[in-house]
């Protein structure tokens, strides 16, 4: 049952290279100090490698806590995957024939609470837009004959807005869509809620000090010896660093960046984060890091922000009650909260780039 780092790094090196080698958005920066105990297992899922490191432990109870995730995230990833035959993609059968469905009860919290961030992101993060995310077919972003969708197509899907207000519990957690054009795809959130899931697994399981990278996006808890764990925030436009920052137990580091997948088509560049309003990918931003204590709540919301892009990321970051923020527009331009600004310490800043602190949002 166990996968070893070589198999997937084989089987999937042509997708996840710059993955592997700087975990996508951040990477760990090495530790001066002598090291200390650690055991590190990895998981395919979600789209991506995941990474698990866990210190100042036991081979058994790491055993016990790797066999555990493996199929916490297996399972997660086929039930909440809109392309298996798993729960959301039968509640998206449902949705697309009946006004009423009844939903398996670990995707009802997955449902209220995107249902609570797309109204707080102003619709920015739409997770209810599966039917467009189909259309554009990112995950065959590496064929050669990839080509964007007509804009006929596009445009009778956007027409008729779908979105999570569309959707509402009764008493007796049945769901009630108004809206048969509503496909669910959690693709910005569910990692972020597996991995969650996972710490509060491994608390369970009196694991105190460990971190679970699922392709550069992270979350932490406990230390990393005597001290808090440095990372590293990738680039966008390289293969390399371009900021470091401590990350403090319990906290969770998100970056949505269009360099994960995109393709070229005629000359034109087109990345998978789409905009709910106009049904393409957005042009305004290169990437957008979010620190946070919900993991879940840190995916989405990097995707609002990036979807918001420079000029409405500081709206929605107010709605959304975050403080700690980094957006690089397409421009190279750096725009910080003044907290991210505190926490964050350049290694690469292109010369041409501007910093841009917001002292209040």
């Amino acid at each position: 049952m166990h996968k070893t780092i070589s198999t997937l790094i084989n089987k999937h090196l042509s997708t996840y290279a710059v993955a592997i080698i700087l975990f996508a958005s951040a990477i760990f920066i090495s530790a001066c100090n002598p090291p200390i105990k650690q055991y590190d297992y990895s998981i395919f899922a979600f789209g991506t490698l995941i990474d698990i490191s866990l210190y100042d432990t036991d081979q058994r109870q790491a055993d016990e806590a790797f066999g555990l995730l493996q199929q916490l995230f297996d399972k997660n990833h086929n039930d909440w995957s809109p392309w298996t035959n798993g729960d959301l993609a039968l509640l998206n059968q449902k949705l697309s024939v009946q006004a009423t469905a009844s939903v398996p009860e670990h995707l009802i919290p997955i449902i209220k609470t995107s249902i609570d961030l797309s109204q707080r992101s102003k619709n920015y993060y739409n997770p209810a837009i599966g039917h467009l995310i189909n259309l554009w077919q990112f995950h065959k972003y590496q064929d050669a004959d990839i080509r964007p969708p007509d804009d006929d197509k596009i445009q009778e899907l956007i027409s008729k807005k779908p979105q999570m207000s569309d959707l509402t519990f009764d008493s007796k957690d049945q769901l009630i869509n108004t809206n048969p054009a509503v496909s669910l795809n959690f693709g910005a959130f569910a990692k972020g809620y597996a991995i969650k899931l996972a710490m509060e697994h491994l608390h369970k399981l009196d694991i105190h000090n460990a971190v679970i990278n699922a392709g550069g996006d992270l979350s932490v808890i406990g230390q990393h010896g005597e001290r808090a764990w440095n990372i590293g925030i990738r680039h966008p436009r390289k293969n390399s660093l371009l900021a470091s920052i401590e990350v403090n137990n319990n906290e969770s580091v998100f970056t949505s960046g269009d360099y994960e997948r995109f393709y070229t088509y005629q000359s034109k560049r087109y990345h998978h984060i789409l905009d709910p309003e106009t049904g393409y990918p957005t042009d305004d931003t290169q990437s957008v890091t979010v620190i946070h204590s919900d993991a879940g709540y840190a995916d989405a919301a990097a995707t609002a922000l990036f979807v918001a892009g420079s000029q409405e990321w500081q709206t929605i970051a107010n709605n959304m009650n975050l403080q700690y923020v980094m957006l690089i527009a397409a421009n190279g331009d750096i725009h910080l909260t003044s907290a991210m600004e505190k926490r964050l310490k350049f290694l690469n800043k292109p010369p041409t780039s501007r910093i841009i602190v917001y002292q209040e949002l």
